[in-house]
């Protein structure tokens, strides 16, 4: 596809956090670049705005072509297009481009296509990697290794951009089990052609794509073993799941055997240090980060950064300057009570932000919960036992409509979902209305409390309502 003319790329759901940075990355890379989608939010609406991005709501032809005198001059078709997973069957532009014959892609494909060095690093696993391969990327960047990278996050400091193409050898990627595409129902990972791997950790997830534990473990275990001979495996030592042999493989985790341990975890409001020991000697680390978890996370990027030939002074120095991710942990308000806004949609994910949370603080916290797709699934109810043991209070809100399978049982609704978290924390309630749902935890707060949002939807500015009232 690079001997391709392309001039011209249009995205067809460009407001997801990875399409926006992609979409901005080949716009400075020289392209013409335009999208749409159903609706823009804050912070990517914005972000899309500072990199002069054309792109409108809604789905029309006539846009994407440039055939309306409302739009930018130029007209005719896209040269490629970049066909997000909020495409349906009935989408008029993804209808178009099929009968038009017009060269499309996955975003994975065009990560593949045009992002892809032959040192290949892939960040993967069930959490973790949107920090992971953020992380990496930053350090890479700033010892000059000039990668070109991508991860589904936004970071705190908005010049450090999700996605970049560079000249380098090395790419870093964000390993996403999902699927591919509608027409492609492979993991997103499968197009990376990792040489490098660093695996975070595996707990099922996803159930509306993996119905079994086992399913969910095979897509791993695929790539695992695509691994190529003289390549490199860093891993969590709590990954017990995959038992395929390999050279070449580097462990991290607190335990005695670990070739990268990590101890002595400090955890305040403002970050966390720790230690990291490797090879008889030991590294003082510190981030600004929140979560103990997050100690787990940096030492896999300390150990791949190692072991790729990165001094571990550098190493040290630019894990210090990470200014973090929006939406991990993220606090958004500190005051008389304070206030996280955190991307965790799994019943798992919400566990382990939460346990962290409650490390930090005495006091009541209370839990704004909605699950991703998957995490609505009828399957997905024993994972949601005790996974919220370290909330005061669970809250879930009126849930974004999703496409129901008509294959499939009715997913979980607001009641259903509180009636399923219930069983093991009573004092979870649904609120449908979001001004009610706001209302409700600013009279329920008193000082020194702790409210955070948990999920991978915006909550429909319900944070900035309730910050505003404090």
């Amino acid at each position: 596809m690079k001997d391709i003319k392309i001039h011209h790329i249009h995205f067809i759901g460009i407001c997801g956090v990875a399409m926006s940075a992609l979409a901005i990355a080949m716009q400075k890379a020289g392209y013409k670049v335009t999208g749409s989608d159903k609706g823009f939010f804050p912070p990517v609406s914005t972000h899309l705005i500072k990199h002069k991005i054309n792109f409108y709501p809604g789905w029309h032809v006539d846009k994407m072509t440039h055939s309306t005198s409302s739009w930018p001059a130029g007209k005719g078709d896209p040269d490629l297009v970049v066909v997000g997973n909020v495409a349906g069957s009935k989408n008029p532009e993804w209808q178009y481009v099929q009968e038009k014959k017009l060269k499309y892609v996955s975003y994975p494909g065009l990560l593949k296509e045009f992002y892809i060095k032959k040192n290949s690093i892939v960040c993967a696993g069930t959490y973790g990697k949107t920090t992971t391969s953020s992380l990496l990327s930053y350090i890479l960047k700033q010892v000059e290794f000039e990668p070109s990278y991508m991860f589904g996050g936004l970071c705190v400091d908005e010049n450090f951009l999700s996605a970049e193409i560079n000249d380098g050898d090395w790419s870093v990627m964000e390993g996403d089990e999902y699927k591919t595409a509608r027409w492609d129902m492979s993991p997103k990972f499968s197009h990376y052609s990792p040489t490098h791997l660093l695996l975070t950790g595996l707990q099922w997830d996803h159930a509306d794509i993996y119905p079994t534990e086992k399913e969910y473990f095979a897509a791993f275990d695929k790539l695992f073993k695509s691994i190529p001979e003289g390549g490199l495996i860093v891993m969590s030592e709590n990954i017990n799941n995959l038992q395929s042999p390999v050279s070449g493989l580097k462990t991290y985790g607190k335990k005695q055997n670990a070739d990268y341990k990590y101890y002595d975890i400090n955890q305040t409001k403002q970050g966390i240090t720790f230690k990291i020991h490797n090879k008889n000697k030991t590294y003082q680390i510190q981030s600004d980060m929140l979560g103990e978890y997050m100690a787990e996370n940096i030492t896999g990027c300390f150990a791949m950064a190692r072991e790729i030939g990165i001094p571990a002074e550098s190493i040290v120095e630019n894990i210090k300057k990470f200014p973090g991710l929006k939406r991990r942990l993220e606090k958004r308000y500190s005051g008389s009570i304070d206030i996280y806004d955190d991307i965790a949609h799994s019943p798992a994910k919400a566990s382990f932000t939460l346990e962290n949370l409650r490390k930090i603080y005495n006091k009541k916290i209370i839990a704004v919960f909605e699950p991703n797709t998957g995490n609505r699934q009828v399957e997905s109810a024993p994972s949601y036992k005790n996974a919220f043991k370290n909330a005061d209070e669970v809250i879930i809100p009126r849930l974004t409509k999703i496409k129901k399978d008509p294959t499939k049982p009715e997913p979980y609704d607001g009641e259903n979902l509180t009636e399923v978290i219930s069983e093991t924390h009573k004092n979870t309630k649904h609120i449908e209305g979001d001004n009610e749902l706001v209302e409700y935890i600013y009279k329920s707060t008193t000082s020194g409390d702790v409210v955070v949002f948990l999920g991978s939807h915006g909550f429909r500015g319900m944070i900035d309502e309730l910050i505003a009232k404090y």
